[in-house]
């Protein structure tokens, strides 16, 4: 039978019992080459799950990925739950210079509208992190900031989008978005989605985070247990692709194609829909093409959201194909529509009473390719 946890409310947790990733107390702590103690399922997911090489901490780079249990922090953190008085603790990490600054800042915050300079003292706050990575006041300070932040609707505040804006600020998030605990995160896609609403230039960001950027938004749109959070990095997706052949180019060189299609297959409705706009974008790109082709499910894929999902996935579907046919027309590709049910599909528009231009796009793809696909017994 388990102890109770008879955690005194009065005494304070240390810091260095918290992972590094979640912030939450650890359960199973475990170090690993680098010297830094996390909680095991955590580090296992950013090693294995998310294949990253890096230490999230220290952002020193790993190639031993052995995890030792650390049993002395494991009895330090049952003591101190058990309220222990005999439990001796290691000194508490040294708290950065910063702390009474950063406590100034978020007792400001508290006491100022947003419209008289909130959202400035939040940045100050989340810029922070760039100075003292390492320091845990810092980092939870940010954490909080990002919390506020997050809920403001950024479309009709030209200011404050302008303050967020700043590059040391956009640099703290896009680190935050990469190493912050889940929460953070969900927090700082939403603050990205809405700046991108409200009409955000990402050129630079992109320049700066490069394929990083998008393998977190990759990340968090293949999160199945958080909802919310792939859904907020789909809408991100779309306005920084939208913004320019540039940041598509480093989207699919990031696999972005690949996790698309993969996802794209059990996709429910709304989500299907926004995932066939982003193929059609980076199939805007002859790298994009070429990446949909080489995937073994991709024709397939969108093949099956043709005339299944609604008439908006239906468009997005015949747009590909067309994107596809009109500039990839290899034997291998032609024979694979026909095989995956493409070409059945396209015949199935022309029955269609009305006029679109979905159909006259299937009636041209049928003109184009319709020789070659009547050689083949099984041509409908």
């Amino acid at each position: 039978m388990e102890k109770e946890t008879k955690v005194d409310p009065t005494m304070e947790m240390p810091l260095y019992f918290r992972c590094p990733i979640s912030m939450e107390v650890m359960k199973e702590p475990v170090t690993i080459s680098t010297g830094v103690t996390y909680e095991k399922k955590n580090i296992e997911k950013w090693f294995f799950t998310y294949k990253k090489k890096t230490c999230p901490a220290t952002m020193q780079g790993v190639e031993n990925f052995n995890l030792t249990p650390n049993h002395t922090l494991k009895r330090l953190i049952l003591s101190w739950q058990e309220g222990d008085p005999n439990s001796v603790l290691p000194s508490p990490l040294v708290i950065s210079t910063k702390h009474n600054e950063l406590v100034s800042l978020l007792a400001t915050m508290e006491a100022t509208p947003f419209k008289s300079g909130g959202v400035e003292v939040l940045s100050r706050i989340i810029v922070q992190i760039l100075i003292d990575w390492g320091d845990f006041v810092a980092f939870r300070a940010c954490e909080e900031a990002l919390s506020i932040l997050h809920q403001l609707p950024l479309s009709d505040q030209a200011s404050s989008v302008e303050l967020l804006s700043k590059p040391e600020c956009m640099k703290a998030m896009a680190i935050m978005l990469q190493r912050g605990s889940a929460e953070a995160r969900l927090h700082t896609i939403t603050i990205f989605r809405n700046m991108a609403k409200a009409g955000y230039n990402w050129g630079w960001v992109v320049q700066d985070q490069g394929m990083d950027l998008f393998k977190s938004l990759l990340e968090l749109l293949s999160d199945e247990i958080n909802n919310k959070a792939s859904s907020c990095a789909l809408d991100a997706l779309i306005e920084i692709l939208r913004a320019s052949k540039k940041n598509r180019l480093k989207a699919i060189e990031a696999g972005a194609m690949c996790v698309l299609i993969e996802l794209l297959v059990d996709s429910a409705k709304s989500k299907c829909e926004r995932m066939l706009l982003i193929i059609k974008l980076l199939c805007e790109c002859a790298e994009g093409r070429l990446a949909i082709v080489d995937h073994s499910l991709g024709i397939v894929a969108i093949s099956k959201k043709i005339l299944r999902v609604s008439e908006l996935a239906t468009k997005l579907g015949i747009k590909i194909i067309w994107l596809i046919t009109n500039f990839h027309p290899t034997e291998k590709v032609l024979e694979e529509m026909l095989m995956s049910g493409s070409v059945k599909k396209l015949l199935g528009l022309l029955h269609i009473d009305g006029r679109s231009s979905t159909k006259d796009k299937a009636m041209k793809i049928i003109k184009l390719h319709g020789d070659t696909w009547r050689k083949y017994p099984c041509f409908p």
